[in-house]
């Protein structure tokens, strides 16, 4: 896709001769106070809200402002090329949608409406275990575009391995494991609501249809759904795994297998020696340590410890182009986007989705060029000052 992000700015000057303009801001940061005065509170606040103070979230978008860059000239930049091998395959831009559950909180779409708006623009979408809608649904709304399925890792391995060996038959291709929120957090904003929506049976969807899961209640999800939501509060987590448990997931799952909540190069060092592919450096956006290091510094420090080992990605704090250009310039293949898709998603449905990966990426493309990359292959630590 050479040089075709760009063009959306000047599709949203034309369209203006007629007077229309954007239904959304094209200044992505905006979204989320937008999402703050027309969606309800208590998902605004389930996205939104962070761990203890938000300390974590502000530190990962400083870390992030830090970092500049810095422009250089007459270089030839006139068609620029940013698609980028991935664990295998080549994507048309370094960017996946990043794995958030519990979306028909946001808007009904859910998560089809996302999956769809990425498939779109040949952009992976990342399903969640813990999504709305099942991942047999997902798949079909995406037909044979590139999808990828994050497991939160649970006690029950009879449902871990049926989880596995549904997404496979479905087409999912990666295996994005959640490691870093074995039990969930401390989060003011949803305890000062007491909101959680598993208690609803709301991001349970592949859980109730799950035949495993199912096994495990002593009646069926219709007849006693308070049961089948406590069942599945007492196996969505599992404090006890350790690093020989992987194995377990590599016997079960024969494509690439991503560790997501790497944040210290040994442990990165471990998920290369354990015979994972790639690692995803993230601290869940600020949503499970307080006080946690910026995941944008911890970022080079991975990429130089197993960068020729592993593929690695990146996500936390990332909100428009400039700032997937300074992560791929400190080290990763590519970035995963979260919550400006997902109040994308909430203000305008699919359209919204659609909305965000074009500006982010048509912002990507133009910091590119001005600033005399026409490759993100280019990009290294000498593009920042």
């Amino acid at each position: 896709m050479v040089g075709q992000w760009a063009d959306f700015q000047y599709e949203i000057y034309l369209n203006g001769m007629t007077g229309a303009v954007p239904r959304l801001p094209t200044d992505l940061t905006r979204l989320e106070e937008l999402a703050e005065h027309r969606l309800g509170p208590g998902p605004v606040g389930y996205v939104a809200g962070n761990a203890g103070d938000g300390g974590t979230a502000r530190a990962n978008r400083d870390a992030l402002e830090r970092r500049r860059i810095v422009p250089r000239m007459l270089r030839d930049v006139r068609e620029r090329d940013l698609s980028v091998e991935v664990l295998g395959r080549t994507l048309p831009a370094p960017l996946a949608l990043a794995p958030v559950g519990v979306l028909s909180i946001m808007h009904p779409e859910a998560e089809s409406g996302a999956a769809r708006a990425a498939a779109a623009r040949g952009v992976p979408y990342i399903l969640s275990s813990a999504s709305s809608t099942p991942m047999e649904e997902v798949a079909e709304a995406m037909g044979d575009a590139e999808r990828w399925f994050q497991l939160y890792w649970g006690s029950d391995r009879e449902v871990t391995a049926s989880f596995l060996a549904r997404a496979k038959a479905s087409g999912y291709s990666v295996l994005v494991v959640t490691l870093d929120t074995p039990l969930l957090s401390w989060r003011p904003r949803d305890l000062d609501r007491a909101y959680l929506p598993f208690l609803h049976g709301v991001g349970t969807a592949n859980y109730f249809t799950d035949p495993a899961f199912r096994a495990g209640l002593a009646k069926p999800v219709h007849e006693d759904p308070n049961a089948a939501v406590l069942h599945f509060l007492g196996l969505f987590g599992d404090a006890a795994h350790t690093w020989p448990d992987l194995a377990f997931l590599r016997e079960h799952w024969d494509g690439p297998i991503v560790l997501k909540g790497v944040l210290h190069p040994d442990d990165a060092r471990l998920a290369a020696d354990a015979g994972m592919d790639g690692v995803v450096v993230s601290n869940h956006g600020g949503r499970q340590v307080a006080g946690s290091v910026a995941a944008a510094d911890a970022l080079p420090r991975i990429a130089e410890a197993v960068g020729d080992r592993l593929t690695v990605l990146f996500d936390s704090g990332i909100r428009t182009g400039d700032d997937v250009f300074k992560a791929l310039a400190l080290g990763a293949r590519a970035v995963l986007l979260g919550r400006p898709y997902v109040y994308g998603l909430g203000l305008d449905g699919q359209a919204g989705v659609d909305h965000v990966i074009r500006c982010l990426l048509a912002e990507l493309d133009l910091t590119m060029a001005l600033s005399g990359h026409a490759s993100v292959s280019t990009l290294g630590p000498d593009a920042l000052g």
